[in-house]
């Protein structure tokens, strides 16, 4: 007989939570003189990394960082079942060029910046489901590729406004099994595309804010659990204006998440990095979690942690034809230790 493993509406809760057994991070020279920098593996000294062009310098982020991952997690590429990832530009060039180069069965993602959680999320239904037993979720973006595809290029020089995020350049990725020591993903909360009307390329995080409000309020209704039920909460990568909007809609809901909620493009960098709001890009949530958080699960410092990946589900094409930006957010429940049963 089949067991039910949906909670509510929109959570599932695993009977055997996959393990994060490895896990890698690589920035660019910015983010790596942020205040997490120490905490990445790889800080590269420049955004080329001795590639012409910016966009092989992501893909060649990317192809180290799942290396890194499975080198870690102590298997080879041959050890790994699937693997999962996305990045910002058109058609996954990033991810898919990776995953010729490296040769592992590949299911290409696009969730905008949600897609490290959307990884985490579906290759946890797999390996769950008894599907894999070694997954390899990752993500990856570039500020320069990214900001040429969505906005302008950046040898224009165009000012940016107070809104604006600042695009990581950098690549996360991880290593899920279905047995081992590391953190374990015990639920997942997928969520729904959310537009309020935001239409402003500038203010990413007043576009995705709405999403992630939803995608937490509906995961505290669906577990019956309380924010206080978590050491962290944190976001992807809404920055400075969409963390204080999702705070204030959360709240409005009937839950106070203000004493243990962050958002990664906040912790990525400082006022002296001047990004403005903050970071976003896949990269964002993929480094922050892989570089730093996991690092807090596996010391004891966290116990049990929401991430909810953000994504702004926007396209150059969508944009010039006068749409609103949709959001999307993806929760996913990390514990410092693997469970058993429910």
């Amino acid at each position: 007989m089949a067991v039910n493993k949906k909670m509510g509406k929109q959570t599932i809760a695993f009977h055997n939570p996959p393990v994060i057994i490895g896990a890698s991070s690589i920035v660019g020279p910015k983010e790596g003189q942020g205040p997490l920098g120490k905490e990445f593996d790889t800080v590269l000294p420049d955004t080329l990394v001795g590639e012409q062009t910016w966009e092989k310098a992501e893909r060649k982020m990317l192809k180290t960082s799942c290396e890194m991952a499975v080198q870690k997690a102590k298997l080879t590429l041959q050890d790994i079942d699937f693997m999962m990832a996305g990045d910002l530009l058109n058609q996954l060039i990033s991810a898919n060029f990776t995953a010729r180069d490296l040769g592992v069965p590949f299911i290409g993602l696009y969730g905008a910046c949600s897609t490290m959680f959307e990884g985490l999320a579906l290759g946890s239904m797999l390996v769950d489901g008894g599907y894999a037993n070694h997954i390899l979720t990752a993500a990856s973006s570039h500020y320069d590729t990214a900001e040429r595809q969505f906005r302008f290029p950046t040898e224009m020089g165009v000012q940016r406004p107070p809104t604006a995020q600042w695009t990581v350049t950098g690549a996360g990725a991880a290593v899920l099994a279905s047995g081992g020591k590391g953190p374990a993903i015990t639920h997942v909360t997928i969520g729904k595309v959310i537009d309020l009307g935001i239409s402003d390329a500038n203010d990413m995080g007043s576009a995705m804010a709405p999403a992630a409000a939803d995608t937490l309020i509906q995961h505290f209704k669906d577990t019956g659990r309380k924010p206080s039920d978590y050491d962290l909460i944190f976001t992807g990568d809404l920055a400075s204006i969409g963390r204080a909007l999702t705070e204030q809609m959360v709240k409005q809901a009937g839950f106070d998440i203000s004493k243990n909620y962050t958002d990664c493009g906040v912790l990525i960098f400082d006022s002296a990095r001047d990004t403005h709001a903050g970071g976003s890009g896949c990269g964002c949530s993929a480094v922050v979690l892989a570089g730093y958080l996991l690092k807090q699960l596996t010391a004891g410092v966290y116990k049990r942690i929401l991430g909810v990946g953000t994504g702004a589900l926007l396209s150059t094409t969508s944009s010039l034809q006068g749409e609103s930006i949709p959001g999307i957010a993806h929760a996913v429940v990390i514990e410092g230790y693997k469970l058993g049963g429910n």
